[in-house]
């Protein structure tokens, strides 16, 4: 791509420019976010058989670790995991615990016997930054990776999502992916968070804006 704002590196997805930016940090305070924001840990969701994801341990972190993990790669996260952190980075800056019934009711007297309220775990980012965040995935949708995911008339923001794939042996495969898109909207104020993955999409170019961004 060239010299590049970083926020030409986040509409562009270039990989370089996150590991500057993971340089920058430092490993401490990548993984102060990367642990703030939730991952590595179960999120509490009321489902069966919730996983942590995996994350390098800080102190086996050296240089290729540290930008890998920065750009995402040599780490698992969840569906949900990625779903509550994206909804924290664009609501404000603030961490809530996801759940799946919101009440339940008796059929018969249809006494409300429980209810789940939203529950705010912690704040992770400034409002501030939030805006930020919120401004920077816009330009993804308007200008960048997703731009496929546009809709017309409406206020949309997203990242795509390339991740190569580990075979048995413990490495990365060639030609197969898990590709992705998350988008919100409205995008100057989010109600509506959508995650899509899909594996090994067939018969295409294996890339998050090109296969998941337009569904």
């Amino acid at each position: 791509h060239g010299t590049q704002t970083m926020l030409e590196v986040v509409e562009n997805s270039c990989n370089p420019g996150f590991v500057h930016l993971g340089q920058q940090l430092g490993t401490d305070r990548l993984f102060d976010y990367i642990t703030n924001f939730g991952f590595g840990k179960k999120t509490g969701i009321d489902l069966a058989g919730e996983g942590t994801g995996i994350l390098f341990k800080k102190e086996n972190v050296g240089p290729v670790e540290q930008a890998t993990t920065a750009f995402g790669q040599g780490v698992s996260v969840t569906p949900i995991q990625q779903v509550m952190a994206v909804s924290a980075a664009v609501n404000g800056g603030y961490l809530y615990e996801p759940y799946i019934v919101k009440r339940t009711i008796n059929s018969e007297t249809e006494e409300v016997i429980e209810e789940r309220k939203p529950k705010e775990k912690q704040a992770v980012i400034s409002e501030e930054t939030s805006k930020q965040v919120r401004e920077a995935l816009e330009h993804v949708v308007a200008h960048g990776t997703g731009r496929p995911a546009y809709v017309d008339g409406y206020r949309v923001g997203g990242k795509t999502g390339t991740a190569q794939k580990v075979g048995e042996d413990g490495r990365y495969m060639t030609n197969s992916y898990i590709v992705s898109f998350i988008g919100f909207a409205p995008a100057d104020d989010p109600s509506l968070v959508v995650y899509l993955a899909i594996d090994h999409p067939k018969n295409t170019v294996q890339f998050g804006g090109v296969v998941a961004a337009p569904i």
